[in-house]
């Protein structure tokens, strides 16, 4: 774990992506950053993402209004506010005023889910070449997140992203098919994603979206990077 500068700009936090490297703050209302390199990477392959029949028949319901970038300064401090079970947050202001930047850019997306006009969940993270790093996402409603995550699935794949990466695993994350790989191998993948051609797909049509969803999680063109 390295300490970041002081000084660290929005295109400094691009340059450190693009080399397998993301910040964290130890506290809600630390001022310090710390630059992570984990030793095994957390991965969600978007060519075998899992997604249940339950869960796919909720997402194509439509039971929220899903849209991306509406609200992206809404969802990070959603994200960074404490919640049952997650009282402290590594989001600072100093991560907030970065990735906001990085919104203003063009770098940072968000995924959001509204029930009445009110937003309910949502997650949001950053976008380089065919590389897209998930950063947080929260719920306020029955499988809010779990829809933001199939929403940001479906857009990278009518995209041509080929990496997201997840940073670490968790119970949640494992359920869609995430896994852990060496640091190696990680940045091997990194390096061709964002060296490759994608497009974020802030608003894809209607068709479009709901037949990238119906396909999640089954046989697609999509093929596993191998190992170096």
């Amino acid at each position: 774990m390295l300490k970041s500068s002081p000084s660290l700009t929005a295109e400094l936090l691009l340059q450190a992506y693009r080399v397998g490297l993301f910040p964290m703050a130890e506290k809600r209302d630390s001022e310090e950053l710390y630059w992570l390199d984990p030793e095994m990477r957390g991965v969600l392959p978007l060519e075998t993402f899992h997604l249940s029949r339950r869960l796919r028949r909720t997402v194509l319901s439509s039971p929220y209004v899903v849209t991306a970038d509406q609200r992206f300064e809404a969802v990070i401090a959603a994200c960074a506010a404490s919640a049952s079970g997650r009282e402290e947050s590594w989001i600072n202001p100093e991560i907030e005023r970065l990735f906001t930047q990085l919104h203003r850019q063009g770098h940072g997306h968000s995924i959001e889910c509204l029930h009445d006009g009110e937003l309910v969940g949502g997650l949001y993270g950053v976008a380089i070449g065919g590389a897209f790093f998930g950063e947080s996402m929260f719920s306020r409603a029955r499988d809010a997140s779990k829809i933001a995550l199939v929403h940001l699935v479906a857009r990278l794949q009518l995209g041509g992203f080929t990496l997201l990466d997840t940073q670490f695993t968790t119970e949640h994350l494992a359920q869609f098919g995430a896994l852990e790989i060496p640091r190696a191998v990680y940045r091997h993948r990194l390096g061709l994603a964002v060296a490759s051609q994608a497009k974020w797909v802030a608003a894809p049509a209607a068709d479009a979206l709901a037949g990238a969803i119906a396909g999640l999680g089954r046989e697609t063109e999509f093929p596993m990077l191998t190992n170096p």
